[in-house]
């Protein structure tokens, strides 16, 4: 590794602790701005109660000592606090549980929507204006205008209720299967457009025409030079696509009543959980800035006449 990657490098992983930084205290902020509190929905909750319950989680105390006391905690401990409303459990160990089913989730979902549309982007390219593209460019562009909970709760009307072939939520493997399938098409049907026109740039160049005119074999001009030279517009997508499926679609989620990441951050807002509102927010943050640097770096594997700066 050069110098200037390893520079490049260091340099953004400071720009990613800065930017979790501010994420951090934007949220802290504007969450105890907000009108109202955790403790307000319990029933029948005297003042003298509500006081022994913010004295118990430290809210009592000034905000700034409260959000010194939240950084050193998690810098030093990794330490979210315990949840509010879940009681008797600590906001990692929900986070933890949550990111197992949306991990599995995710990752799965991501490989099929890479798999797929590398593959449909390519033969939309190589059949361009044919009737496999415009088979491929219709259903590419039906995906990605119709939002999830549209794809989501057709799947479980049609597939679940009237059908019975899959479950209506996603607490077995089996019903796993709709919110996999749900979370892949619209990232599927953009790194399908994104290679198609990627792909037709690259058979357009000058290099392309010469491998030809030599007598180059052409699986070997479409797979050893035009589609190996398209997937950088697809890396760039990649990266942000592989966190935000991982982490998990808050509405796909819901719609199937998967219990990952994105529920616990959806209930966490509804009842004022400050502590897991902040801990899953963290997380989702730190994911997202992780996968932006990863698919930066293998810019630089894929294509290394990329300058990092």
């Amino acid at each position: 590794m050069s110098s200037k990657t390893l520079m490049y490098i260091l340099k953004r992983i400071a720009m990613a602790i800065l930017t979790i930084w501010i994420v951090i205290t934007v949220t802290f902020f504007v969450m105890h701005a907000v009108p109202g509190g955790p403790f307000l929905s319990e029933k029948a909750v005297s003042e003298a109660a509500q006081k022994a319950l913010e004295a118990k989680y430290g809210m009592d105390k000034p905000l700034m000592v409260q959000y010194v006391t939240y950084l050193k905690d998690i810098v030093t401990k990794f330490d979210f606090g315990p949840s509010i409303k879940l009681r008797g459990r600590m906001v990692i160990d929900v986070i933890t549980d949550g990111l197992r089913t949306s991990a599995k989730l995710g990752v799965i979902a991501a490989a099929i929507a890479l798999v797929f549309g590398v593959v449909l982007g390519a033969v939309a390219a190589l059949r361009r204006n044919g009737i496999a593209d415009k088979i491929i460019m219709v259903l590419t562009t039906a995906f990605i205008s119709m939002p999830s909970f549209v794809i989501g709760s057709l799947m479980v009307l049609i597939l679940s209720v009237k059908l019975g072939w899959f479950p209506a939520n996603g607490e077995t493997a089996k019903g796993l299967v709709l919110p996999i399938i749900a979370l892949s098409l619209s990232p599927m049907a953009n790194i399908t457009r994104l290679t198609r026109s990627s792909m037709l740039d690259v058979l357009g160049q000058d290099y392309i025409r010469t491998a030809r005119a030599k007598g180059v074999p052409q699986m070997k001009i479409i797979f050893g030079h035009a589609l190996k030279n398209s997937l950088i517009p697809v890396i760039t997508y990649v990266g942000p696509m592989l966190a935000y499926i991982v982490t998990g679609s808050l509405v796909i989620e819901q719609v199937f009543a998967v219990p990952g990441i994105g529920r616990a951050f959806v209930s966490s807002i509804t009842g004022r959980d400050y502590p897991l509102i902040m801990g899953t927010t963290i997380v989702l943050a730190t994911l997202i800035v992780i996968m932006n640097l990863v698919s930066d770096i293998l810019y630089k594997l894929v294509d290394p006449r990329i300058n990092l700066e």
